[in-house]
């Protein structure tokens, strides 16, 4: 698959991700899956859940170091400011022959991460009000966990949705 075929398929699947409302709860539950999941399969990540001004969400499982911490940190942000996923946000990045953004393109490296793992929680109308965010794997492989996590939540709490993308080929 090349760059741009990536960027578009998970710019679809973001805009899959509208959730009718989030809050503590369903924080909760996002991050419970993601332990139970990492749990299952002793991996080694962070789990952070959090909006621009709260942590709702936190967890470390056993082999995650305190590096871990730090990119949860950059990458949220990255997730935050441009309310897309930090992974699109560095292959975005990638694909205009940037490597890696620094403070030229407002994305200083000390505070800001293009690498995959954090993905924004999207509401209806389009606002952005946190980010889920894990660290520990490779960078594929840690968005692709928040991504069947926060799928498998919205499935929870909106069933009828979930059946409209089936039909609807999503």
């Amino acid at each position: 698959m090349t760059e741009h075929e990536l960027l578009a398929e998970i710019a679809a699947c973001e805009a899959r991700l509208i959730f009718p409302y989030f809050d503590e709860n369903v924080a909760w539950s996002i991050g419970q899956a993601l332990v139970e999941k990492g749990r299952a399969s002793s991996l080694p990540i962070v789990i952070n859940i959090r909006t621009p001004d709260a942590t709702l969400f936190h967890a470390a499982l056993p082999g995650s170091a305190p590096d871990n911490d730090e990119w949860i940190r950059r990458k949220s942000n990255t997730t935050l400011r441009c309310h897309r996923s930090s992974y699109a946000v560095g292959l975005a990045f990638k694909a205009r022959g940037i490597g890696t953004p620094g403070a030229d393109e407002g994305l200083p490296i000390a505070d800001f991460a293009t690498h995959g793992g954090s993905v924004p929680v999207r509401l209806l109308g389009g606002r952005v009000v946190a980010a889920v965010t894990v660290s520990g794997l490779p960078q594929a492989e840690d968005h692709a966990m928040v991504v069947a996590a926060m799928s498998a939540e919205l499935n929870r709490i909106n069933p009828a949705q979930a059946r409209q993308d089936t039909i609807a080929g999503g």
